[in-house]
This record gives C-alpha cells, sequence and structure tokens, in this order.
C-alpha cells in the first residue's frame, strides 16, 4: 500500500506523548487536507485546558467532537474527557460512556479499531509514548484493515509499553522518531 492512499490520520498517546503531540501537531501546515484523531489518555474530571493548550501550537483547528459530528478534512479532532471516541458509519462520530477499557476512557483500542472498520486502507494508525497495552489490539485491526501502522520508536518514548505491546501483537509497519512521524504525515499530501 502507497502512503498516497491515506486519507484519515489516528494518533494515540498516553504517559510521555504530550511533547510529541505538540511537536506533530506544530509542525502540519494549514492547509493539510485529511482530518487528524487524536485520542490520548486524559485525567477524566479535567475537562477544560487541553484543547486550549493544543489550539495555541497548531496551525489548524482541534476541536474535541460531539455525538454525530461530521468527520471533515482540515481538522484535529481531540477525544473529549472520559468518553469513548468512535468512528462509525456514515464518515462521522458517536461517544459512549461504556467501561474503561485498559483503564482508560477514551479508549485508544476502540478509536483504531473502530476506525479500521471504517476506513480501511486509506488510515495509518500511530501510537506514540505510554504506560499500558491500551492500542496494541487497535493497532492488530489497523494492520488486519489494510492501514498503515506506526509506532513511536520505543528508544525514543518516555515510556516504552505502548509502543512495545503493539509489536508483540502485530507486525507493525515502522518504527519511527517523532521528527519521522512528521515528515510521514507532512508527505501524505
Amino acid at each position: 500500500m502507497k502512503s498516497n492512499e491515506i486519507k484519515y490520520v489516528v494518533i494515540g498517546g498516553s504517559a510521555g506523548s504530550f511533547r510529541g503531540i505538540t511537536k506533530i501537531i506544530s509542525s502540519i501546515p494549514k492547509d493539510f487536507p485529511y482530518p487528524i484523531i487524536l485520542c490520548l489518555h486524559r485525567l477524566k474530571h479535567v475537562r477544560n485546558g487541553l484543547v486550549e493548550a493544543l489550539n495555541t501550537r497548531s496551525n489548524l483547528p482541534i476541536v474535541e467532537p460531539y455525538d454525530k459530528m461530521p468527520i471533515s478534512g482540515g481538522t484535529i479532532y481531540l477525544a473529549p474527557a472520559n468518553y469513548h471516541l468512535i468512528i462509525e458509519l456514515g464518515n462521522q462520530f458517536s461517544l459512549s460512556t461504556i467501561e474503561n477499557i485498559n483503564y482508560s476512557r477514551p479508549s485508544i483500542d476502540i478509536i483504531l479499531e473502530s476506525g479500521a472498520k471504517i476506513f480501511r486502507q486509506k488510515m495509518v494508525g500511530i501510537l506514540l509514548s505510554g504506560a499500558n497495552k491500551d492500542g496494541a489490539k487497535g493497532m492488530y485491526h489497523v494492520k488486519k484493515n489494510g492501514g498503515i501502522t506506526i509506532i513511536q520508536d520505543p528508544e525514543t518514548c518516555q515510556v516504552r509499553t505502548m509502543p512495545e505491546a503493539a509489536c508483540k501483537l502485530t507486525k507493525i509497519d515502522h518504527s519511527y522518531t517523532i521528527e519521522q512521524i512528521i515528515s510521514y504525515i507532512n508527505e501524505l499530501y
């Protein structure tokens, strides 16, 4: 599969990923045509501040999706605190409060798996630094459905558990530094 088929970017991260996320979003140009969907483990009782902090570093608007919100290009979507973010048929989001997955809500596994089923070979799943196994099963589904899988090189992670768990479950396409991830995303268009 060629990267020029990719039309959706889904990024998951947890402990140690904030610096990488801010580097990535600040490096994406304002004319980037595709949606970028972020699922970051967050404190469930802190609902404000993260979107605002990320928006100060981003060239694209960052929004927390609401239930049934359509997915549009040129926007970065951030999974809301204490909700699972699910990609549905019809190119839209849904929100769920089902139980935590890998101690987390939002769950990276849920967003990657639901995205993989809908976007298939048009999706790249990117998994950054993190302290649990959330995202490993999701990356398996991305690969199984024809998408591209990228992990942050564990040697460059603050906490390497998450990308290493994905490698144990799936043959990952690329292990990249944050700078290489930025180059990959910016070469999609």
